[in-house]
């Protein structure tokens, strides 16, 4: 019995021993436990070479992150994790990733953004980047169609990144000064024996039923995005379909008086539906709104004290298999919306049109010979 009392004890001491008697390299370099066969297991984030080996720990590792580019496994899987993301060289002095051009973070694992979008626009990742500039891309219903993204999980999500420009300023990386867009004034419509069409947008109010809202002395705005992606928001409207012409007089005016003369020229109509609901027609006829709009944004949220502009809300029909809220394109216009009218040349660095000769204007619209 007591032999085998003593046998624990005894190996104890042994491996104490060897532990103290261990010959590794270097000590692990202070970055390590030396094991009994004489090989460091190195501390995370420490190791020797390329192969990350335990070695003498002597060198840091880096971060990891997916790769942008690699060889794909036996499974056909790219994109495994990589050291600084296979863009950069691990410093492994520092244990600090020194990124390539275009790469940024801790482990390389995103892009820049060109030029830092010239200090004109944001860098944004490409799941957050909204679906253009809404041309007429959705018939907005519920009148949210603002900002319209779409899921994106792929494997570079939240690492690849570009610029989203302020407004008046495009191209790759925000650099260059957008000039006014216009109709070609040279451009000949298909068929002369009827009257010039115009764009007309038409807005839909659903009342909601839930509560028999009555949408009747609430207030409303709307939000109109110019092709230089401006956003202009008018001032406060009262709802008021007891009135019609009342009401889409107070729509015309609130439009007219946007600033910089965005919108020059339009018209409002309207008539009530039903009980629960009213179509709006806007009809863009300025030169400033030629050819093809961005869709108005009904703003119908309540926006209260210390919001701009200070708006009720409208109680509006939410309801699935109810007939929802919507803005649409009821008639496409004949005129088109080019750059500088397609008779001149933008200079990027004014936004300013240049007019070929014969032709002025803003947009270069007008004709100044009939040659």
């Amino acid at each position: 019995i007591l032999k085998n009392n003593m046998i624990l004890p005894v190996a104890l001491a042994l491996a104490f021993v060897a532990a103290v008697n261990a010959n590794c390299d270097n000590n692990c370099s202070g970055h390590g436990t030396c094991m009994t066969d004489e090989v460091c297991s190195c501390y995370d984030n420490w190791g020797v070479g390329l192969n990350h080996d335990s070695g003498d720990c002597s060198d840091r590792i880096c971060p990891f992150e997916l790769a942008w580019v690699d060889t794909p496994d036996s499974q056909g899987v790219f994109h495994k994790y990589a050291e600084c993301a296979g863009r950069g060289i691990c410093n492994r002095a520092t244990g600090e990733c020194g990124c390539f051009d275009g790469y940024e973070g801790k482990s390389c694992q995103r892009t820049t953004c060109p030029n830092d979008c010239s200090g004109h626009g944001t860098c944004e990742y490409i799941e957050d980047m909204t679906f253009a500039a809404n041309w007429n891309d959705d018939s907005l219903l519920y009148f949210m169609g603002g900002e319209l993204t779409y899921d994106y999980n792929t494997w570079d999500t939240r690492k690849t990144r570009g610029c989203v420009c302020d407004a008046t300023y495009g191209d790759i990386d925000c650099s260059k000064r957008m000039c006014p867009h216009g109709n070609d004034i040279l451009d000949v419509r298909n068929t002369l024996s009827v009257a010039e069409k115009y764009q007309v947008q038409r807005l839909h109010f659903e009342a909601s039923d839930l509560n028999d809202d009555d949408l009747n002395s609430r207030t409303f705005a709307l939000t109109f995005t110019s092709r230089l992606n401006e956003t202009f928001t008018t001032i406060p409207i009262v709802f008021d379909d007891s009135d019609i012409t009342d009401f889409t007089n107070d729509i015309h005016l609130a439009l007219l008086n946007l600033p910089n003369r965005v919108i020059d020229a339009l018209t409002v109509t309207g008539q009530r539906v039903s009980r629960d609901s009213v179509d709006i027609q806007i009809t863009f006829t300025g030169n400033a709104v030629q050819g093809k709009q961005n869709l108005i944004k009904v703003e119908d949220y309540e926006c209260g004290n210390g919001c701009t502009p200070k708006i009720d809300g409208l109680g509006l029909q939410t309801r699935v298999g109810r007939t929802p809220s919507n803005i649409s394109e009821s008639k496409v216009a004949d005129a088109n919306s080019y750059e500088c009218g397609r008779r001149g040349k933008c200079d990027y660095s004014t936004g300013l049109c240049q007019c070929f000769t014969g032709y002025t204007g803003d947009n270069c619209n007008t004709l100044t010979t009939l040659a």
